[in-house]
């Protein structure tokens, strides 16, 4: 057919190439320029495309240019139905982009020697052009791990098997104590305490120990958690709102722990001195108070005193917040022998503390024998019978004294008065054989008329010795009827 109409010929006028026609000026070498442009822009590279692209503009069949958004959406759309079923939704083609900004052309399409050709999800990855895929949809049974639609047994089974659950969809007070009571019904300690956790959070407290006073495995738990977490204020409150007025107490009494300032911990015990303990806790917080300022008052006066004992025996620590014992050892040590009246005396503080005899004796002793004061160790065991006679008593035993004695390196006439004191005769001969203690050993031989002990004692001793000299003696005594 031929195109002779004038609209065809408007189209060919009105068109960026004109068609070719027999008739056209343009010379052989107009033509072959033309050509040769076209050639190399589909063949050379990148640096010389630039030079030509400044020249030719590049435009599809249709007179659209290349590069563009309706070019691009139709040459996309094309490749999709011919190489593939699946359909996409359409691109808004509202923004215009730029030529420069679009990633199809015939230069890249050919090029095969600078870049590979480009796919199809490539061009769809191409950040200059978006396009928007439908959402795949979750399977049913994978959902519940994101979406907070479960109920309070399912959390709380999926809380155990260590799955992912959310709490936050259990608002209401009601879903929360069935929540709380699923998970203590299951008796998993950490699910409760993970529960109490987020109701501690979410709970007006109030409330929460008002539900916690008729769930006792979960009261235990939620105070476990608040004695491990330091909360102290809160369990406090807690065992007040419970009316538990002895475990308030004692909580708040721990407090002192944490101040460092003995002065604060001091007026904090004194503070303390109101509250409702049992009778045996209130009488040990009045000897923590009262010990206290006693100590800082010892403190005080020591540290500026100028005696002979301090300087011969400096001391290593303060006495501050020591226990009981260690002051009174400290008393013992360094102030014994003061008069009952002042604070640092050790009857005193014996009287004061309510300390046991026994309990005086072993500190007294262990602080006077340190100092090597021999006349103060007789002095703590020696007694006055109604006859007015002295006599050596103990109320620990004498070869506990023994033994404390020796640990002090007591010389051994000291020790051996003291083993003579021991009543059993088989205790006090082992005690003897221990310590060396010679002539205590050689008279136990001869009390109990053992001649043959006797010589093999003497045969562990020098020639020659006192004692030595002894056992020979003894031997050659004829009015002593051995038993062997």
């Amino acid at each position: 057919m031929s195109r002779a109409k004038p609209e065809d010929d408007e189209y060919w006028n009105s068109s960026k190439f004109k068609a070719f026609t027999f008739d056209d000026d343009d010379d052989e070498f107009s033509r072959l320029k033309e050509s040769k442009r076209a050639v190399n822009s589909i063949l050379v590279d990148d640096d010389d495309d630039d030079d030509d692209e400044d020249d030719v503009e590049r435009v599809s069949w249709s007179g659209e240019p290349v590069g563009s958004i309706s070019w691009s959406v139709k040459e996309t759309a094309s490749s999709i139905r011919s190489g593939s079923e699946q359909s996409f939704p359409k691109i808004d083609t509202t923004p215009s982009l730029s030529k420069q900004g679009s990633g199809y052309s015939l230069s890249s399409l050919f090029k095969a020697k600078s870049k590979p050709f480009q796919s199809l999800s490539e061009s769809f990855s191409d950040t200059s052009v978006r396009t928007y895929a439908p959402e795949l949809r979750k399977p049913k049974s994978d959902g519940k791990d994101f979406v907070s639609d479960l109920s309070p047994e399912e959390t709380v089974r999926r809380m155990q098997k260590g799955r992912a659950f959310s709490l936050e969809k259990f608002r209401s007070l009601q879903d929360k104590l069935l929540l709380l009571d699923e998970a203590v019904a299951v008796y998993d300690g950490n699910v409760i305490t993970a529960v109490l956790i987020y109701l501690k959070k979410s709970l007006n407290k109030e409330i929460l120990f008002r539900e916690l006073m008729t769930r006792d495995v979960a009261l235990r738990h939620y105070v476990h958690y608040l004695k491990e977490m330091g909360e102290q204020k809160l369990l406090v409150e807690l065992l007040k709102a419970l009316g538990r007025t002895e475990d308030m107490a004692l909580m708040q009494y721990k407090e002192h722990l944490n101040i460092k300032d003995e002065g604060r911990r001091r007026d904090f015990l004194k503070s303390c001195l109101s509250l409702s303990f049992s009778q045996d806790d209130a009488t040990h917080v009045q000897d923590h108070y009262t010990l206290l300022e006693r100590q800082i008052i010892i403190e005080a006066s020591d540290k500026k005193a100028g005696a002979e004992i301090f300087k011969k025996f400096p001391r290593k620590a303060s006495i501050l917040n020591m226990p009981i014992i260690t002051t009174l050892y400290y008393s013992c040590f360094y102030h014994y022998g003061e008069p009952e009246g002042t604070f640092s005396s050790p009857s005193n503080i014996r009287k004061t503390f309510r300390i046991s005899e026994k309990q005086y004796i072993l500190t007294a002793l262990g602080a006077r024998a340190k100092l090597k004061s021999w006349f103060d160790v007789d002095s703590l065991f020696n007694t006055k019978n109604w006859l007015g006679y002295t006599k050596k008593r103990s109320p620990i035993g004498f070869h506990r004294v023994v033994d404390i004695l020796q640990k002090n390196s007591a010389p051994v006439n000291v020790l051996q008065e003291y083993v003579n004191l021991i009543d059993d005769p088989e205790l006090k001969l082992s005690v003897a054989l221990k310590y060396k203690c010679h002539d205590v050993v050689i008279n136990t031989y001869r009390d109990l008329k053992d001649r043959q002990e006797l010589v093999v004692y003497r045969e562990k001793l020098e020639r020659d010795s006192p004692e030595y000299r002894k056992i020979q003696e003894l031997l050659n005594n004829v009015q002593i009827r051995w038993k062997n």
